[in-house]
């Protein structure tokens, strides 16, 4: 078998009402997209370059930082971090940041940078991380947060500035996610969701580590 190369990805888990009637924002992938076609799942995306020399707006907590340093090998806290907001803006338009002017950002980030922003991860928290398994198209180290909707400075109704990655972006009601067409680390970190009775950090972070050789459930921060 071929190796594949393990990109580092960066997920966001957006949740609204989570007291009352708990809903997670979600859209699908279109039938031609080369990862994950069809399937419904949470914004977020590969890594990239720029989103490593991003000053955030403020830091992230320390333990959420100290263990996404776990196995960081190829970027680091603030940079999956910066990913995941970049992403939900590209395919959501939905905006977490903190009013501030910024000169000259990167390419990826011009069209955030003009929403008058600097990407603040206030209130995400390091939830799950899974790397995709062999023989698939392509191959993530994917780091999952979970943030309330409270924290967006956009209107989380309002998806005029996505992109047109997603379609059929919406606000699912967290009972009837999994009946979605799912892939299968959606399915589990829903799951993962429904157990929850506040958003926070968790005890500790599941771990789907699909290696070449074998794969292995393990937990961070135990």
């Amino acid at each position: 078998m071929t190796h594949q190369e393990i990109k580092p990805a960066a997920t966001l888990i957006l949740m609204r009402d989570f007291q009352n009637e708990p809903k997670v924002l979600m859209g699908q992938r279109g039938a031609k997209a080369a990862f994950m076609p069809n399937k419904f799942v949470f914004p977020g995306g590969r890594v990239d370059p720029g989103d490593h020399n991003i000053q955030l707006a403020k830091p992230l907590s320390d333990l959420c930082f100290e263990r996404l340093k776990d196995g960081s090998i190829d970027t680091t806290p603030d940079g999956l971090a910066a990913c995941a907001i970049r992403e939900l803006w590209e395919e959501t338009g939905q905006v977490l940041g903190q009013k501030a002017d910024w000169i000259d950002p990167p390419k990826d980030w011009v069209d955030f940078a003009r929403q008058g922003y600097r990407p603040d991860p206030t209130g995400m928290h390091f939830f799950f991380r899974a790397v995709t398994p062999p023989g698939r198209t392509r191959r993530f180290d994917a780091r999952f947060f979970i943030i309330n909707a409270e924290a967006l400075k956009s209107d989380p109704d309002d998806f005029s500035s996505a992109s047109d990655e997603l379609s059929h972006l919406s606000w699912v009601p967290l009972s009837e996610a999994r009946s979605l067409n799912l892939p299968f680390i959606t399915s589990v970190v829903l799951g993962e969701v429904e157990g929850l009775d506040r958003i926070g950090p968790p005890p500790s972070i599941p771990f789907f580590n699909n290696g070449d050789e074998e794969s292995l459930f393990e937990r961070i921060g135990l």
